[in-house]
């Protein structure tokens, strides 16, 4: 169940990282991708890929800043082509950014990656390590059945739609309906993601 935590834990500070960065740069600050849950998954599979590489890897920060800048774009360039394939969407897109790599990754946000994991595996990642395995076993499980609810209903909306507004239901006035998705899937007008 580490894992679990592990993932949450890393969704969460990706969630809030997001937010921060659209507000200083005027950008959508409601950047999380699940109907209830203010998680961005592709920062929590992301950090777990990395926490799998070998030790040697974790303890040098040229390797952690390339390696893991590595991983975490491949976790990421994934994660979008899921998105896509699975429900037409994108919740990112690096188009307009330079060595992009089908707007679904770009060379300064791999670079953003592999900077952001040495504080998250150097100083994040021993604290969580010693505070998670106290957590109890029913608080984990129920936690996972809430994360897997939200989920089924976030990946049903999406399935349904083709619109990542609609994961945004505290936003939409009574009556209110989003617009059209664009060919190819994905909301009407895209916010580009940072990280």
């Amino acid at each position: 169940m580490d894992q679990l935590w592990y993932f949450l834990l890393y969704s969460f500070l990706g969630f809030l990282l997001e937010t921060g960065y659209a507000c200083l740069v005027g950008g959508d600050p409601d950047r999380k991708c699940l109907l209830l849950l203010p998680l961005c998954p592709v920062y929590g599979l992301g950090v777990c890929a990395v926490l799998l590489l070998p030790g040697w890897v974790l303890r040098s920060v040229p390797a952690l800043v390339l390696l893991g800048g590595l991983t975490a774009t491949a976790v990421e360039y994934g994660v979008s082509l899921l998105y896509q394939k699975l429900f037409s969407v994108s919740f990112w897109n690096y188009a307009g950014y330079p060595w992009n790599l089908d707007g679904r990754v770009c060379l300064p946000f791999s670079l953003a990656w592999g900077l952001l994991l040495v504080p998250a595996v150097r100083l994040v990642h021993p604290w969580a390590a010693r505070l998670i395995p106290l957590i109890p076993a029913p608080v984990s499980w129920a936690v996972l059945a809430a994360l897997l609810s939200d989920l089924l209903v976030s990946s049903l909306v999406l399935r349904r739609t083709g619109d990542t507004r609609r994961l945004r239901w505290y936003r939409l006035r009574p009556g209110e309906r989003s617009a059209a998705p664009e060919p190819g899937g994905g909301q009407a007008k895209k916010q580009p993601r940072s990280l």
